[in-house]
């Protein structure tokens, strides 16, 4: 399996990202790099970096982004507005909102190992798409761990479309993830415009 190991800094930088949109709250410094000229970019540019930016803050790779994004055009409504919800209901995401991993990458492997029910059934398929009404719990011997006990302490606020009990670690998705509930900045648009070429 293909794993993105470049570092999550310089990659924010690259993308012009804030790294507190990944969960990780330092900023790295431009040694040396505060006077760099960049040049203006060109149409084709602007939409691959915005491609980009939203495929490595979710922290998929090329082939399963645009497997996500044909489905997504196949959905009644705007492609791309269906694709950011597609995301944001992937399991690793609804961890991650449900404040269960710090990261979207700690979400991802707390799935992958076996911590996560949906519904009474394990899953350890972190693209695994949730749908309204899905209750998520944590293996109740993982509970106890220190790992899931830290997470209590440390709370984000979740969003509307989730309903969290942390004393318990379980969470319910109450209805599907609307445009205005995605507080991320993206332009969509742009990524429908670089598919459609």
């Amino acid at each position: 399996m293909a794993r993105d190991m470049e570092p999550v800094l310089k990659r924010c930088r690259a993308l012009d990202i804030s790294p507190a949109y990944l969960g990780i709250m330092k900023e790295s410094r431009r040694v040396g790099r505060q006077n760099t000229f960049r040049r203006k970019l060109s149409e084709y540019g602007l939409q691959l970096r915005e491609k980009q930016r939203v495929k490595f803050i979710y922290g998929l790779m090329e082939k399963q982004f645009r497997l996500t994004f044909e489905r997504a055009r196949k959905m009644k409504g705007m492609a791309g507005e269906n694709l950011l919800i597609l995301l944001e209901l992937r399991l690793d995401n609804v961890m991650f909102r449900m404040n269960i991993g710090d990261t979207r990458r700690q979400a991802r492997q707390i799935v992958t190992h076996g911590h996560i029910f949906v519904n009474g059934r394990c899953v350890n398929i972190p693209s695994y798409v949730v749908k309204p009404g899905d209750v998520i719990t944590i293996r109740e011997t993982s509970k106890k761990s220190p790992l899931f006990q830290g997470f209590k302490e440390n709370q984000r606020p979740s969003p509307a479309w989730l309903s969290v009990d942390m004393e318990n670690l379980t969470g319910t998705v109450v209805r599907l993830p609307e445009r205005e509930d995605i507080d991320l900045p993206f332009d969509e648009s742009l990524i429908v415009e670089f598919y459609s070429k």
